[in-house]
């Protein structure tokens, strides 16, 4: 490859990794897995792929200080290639789940809003936590639910076991 090719080649991989991470969060936010695990595997990643491309990083933009070189490859690597690793992680845990649903039900340990979208910051987003399984979820409704958000007790989930093993959410509701 020549010197632009793989100036290229950095760039469109940082793009994908920047817009494969967004679809990640949107499926993150309908699984039960710990973020701990998902920042394990972007860091693994990342510092992995650092190691390889520190000469391509070196030849390309030619840092005078090594510092510089292993902040900004790190950073690339950790973007491009551990948001890949992450989301791809996190599609075939969704997309290859069981078929199989169980029905259960959760109480509310924790109450909180997010704002709505652009132009529509008024309408804010009611989110609940639960406990699931030790852990902690927090789970993000429609605005619609706000206005009662305190009378609600329960949540029940309609949840599916996910390829590596992490549940799925393909239901939620507040009793």
């Amino acid at each position: 490859m020549t010197i632009k090719q793989k100036e290229l080649f950095y760039k469109i991989v940082f793009f994908a990794g920047m817009i494969a991470i967004i679809g990640g969060i949107i499926i993150y936010r309908q699984t039960i897995i710990d973020v701990k695990i998902l920042l394990g595997i972007i860091l693994a990643v990342g510092l992995l792929t650092t190691f390889l491309a520190l000469d391509d990083f070196q030849k390309l933009f030619g840092y005078n200080r090594k510092s510089t070189l292993y902040f900004w490859t790190f950073i690339q690597s950790t973007v491009s290639w551990g948001f890949l690793a992450c989301s791809i992680f996190m599609f075939l845990n969704y997309y290859l789940a069981s078929k199989n649903f169980e029905k259960e039900t959760f109480e509310i340990v924790e109450r909180s809003s997010l704002p709505g979208r652009k132009h529509h910051r008024y309408e804010r987003k009611p989110t609940f936590k639960i406990i699931y399984k030790d852990n902690l979820k927090e789970l993000v409704f429609t605005h619609k639910y706000y206005d009662k958000m305190d009378s609600y007790q329960n949540i029940e989930l309609l949840v599916k076991e996910g390829f590596f093993g992490f549940d799925i959410l393909i239901d939620q509701r507040v009793k």
